[in-house]
């Protein structure tokens, strides 16, 4: 019987040496993943503000750069300069902080006093155009400097030409 009880042992030993099967492998970690910062709130408010802001300091800047000129002795509007002028109504009515003062000019022809009072009808006339063009006369100031201020040095009709202007300063 010890062919039986070797077999025996022999299939105790093989079932006890029997290798367990390896566990399986643990799941991969979950891929990392980085968490990208919140983009900052955006305030509409504050840019629509700021852009605003930045419209109308272009537009003040366009309207100091516009210059209507005159006829010699002459205040009345010139026709070419109409559309000047209207391009100035249409940003003061876009923009109710514009203010301005107009400052009439005049060629160094004529005494003081009556340059003065030419400066003063033609700053007069381009506030007239304004108002009738639905600007609020007291958003408008006037200002005659006569012959004080020239644009350009000369004493010929180029030079004089320059001189007979309106101008336009923002006040606010």
């Amino acid at each position: 019987m010890v062919f039986p009880l070797a077999v025996f042992v022999l299939v105790i030993i093989a079932l006890g040496c029997h290798k367990k099967e390896a566990p399986p492998p643990p799941p991969p970690p979950p891929p990392v993943v980085e968490k990208k910062p919140e983009p900052p709130k955006v305030d509409s408010t504050a840019i629509w503000a700021r852009q605003r802001a930045e419209k109308l300091a272009r537009a003040k800047s366009e309207v100091e750069a516009k210059r209507i000129y005159f006829d010699f002795d002459k205040s009345s509007i010139k026709p070419e300069f109409r559309p000047v002028l209207m391009e100035i109504t249409s940003t003061m009515k876009e923009f109710s902080a514009i203010n301005v003062r107009i400052e009439g000019h005049c060629d160094e022809r004529g005494t003081e006093a009556y340059n003065m009072a030419l400066g003063e009808r033609r700053s007069n006339s381009a506030r007239q155009f304004l108002i009738d063009s639905g600007i609020s006369g007291d958003r408008i100031d006037t200002k005659s400097w006569g012959e004080v201020r020239p644009a350009a040095t000369g004493h010929n009709e180029e030079a004089w030409s320059k001189n007979r202007r309106d101008e336009f300063i923002v006040t606010n």
